[in-house]
């Protein structure tokens, strides 16, 4: 099955959009209602102490489900976050990490998903829920 969407459309988008361009993220790779991103360490991510900060995890597990919704719905349809939960289960220091998002239920309205944020090592430093829902269509014009 191909997907409504290109790596490389994808990674235009968040090149393109002002809220993901200064993260720096990358497409890692695409399937089918999943996609993991792999997020550069930046020095303007750390906060005091040398650890990356939270927000970084955050935005990183937003956006990759918003790039998983959109290999199942195409870059047409519209849908934004409703709710994320956020587990910090390890830390990391000055190293690139890899989020990986992937939808468990693609409902009418409510789009349900979870991510995971990894070092290279392979170590679990984050665990997200996360809920979108799907915006209205508007009628032609």
């Amino acid at each position: 099955m191909s997907l409504p969407v290109s790596k490389l459309q994808l990674q235009d988008l968040l090149t393109e959009v002002a809220f993901t361009r200064n993260f720096g993220f990358q497409v890692h790779s695409l399937g089918e209602g999943e996609c993991a991103l792999a997020v550069p360490f930046q020095e303007e991510f750390e906060r005091p102490g040398g650890i990356v900060s939270g927000q970084v995890f955050m935005a990183a597990a937003d956006v990759a489900m918003w790039l998983a919704i959109m290999t199942r719905l195409g870059m047409g349809e519209s849908a934004v976050t409703v709710e994320l939960k956020t587990n910090f289960l390890g830390a990391a220091r000055r190293e690139e990490i890899v989020c990986h998002a992937k939808i468990l239920k693609l409902g009418q309205r409510l789009i349900y998903g979870v991510a995971e944020c990894l070092n290279g090592k392979g170590n679990l430093l984050t665990h997200h829920t996360i809920s979108y829902m799907r915006s209205e269509k508007k009628p032609p014009t």
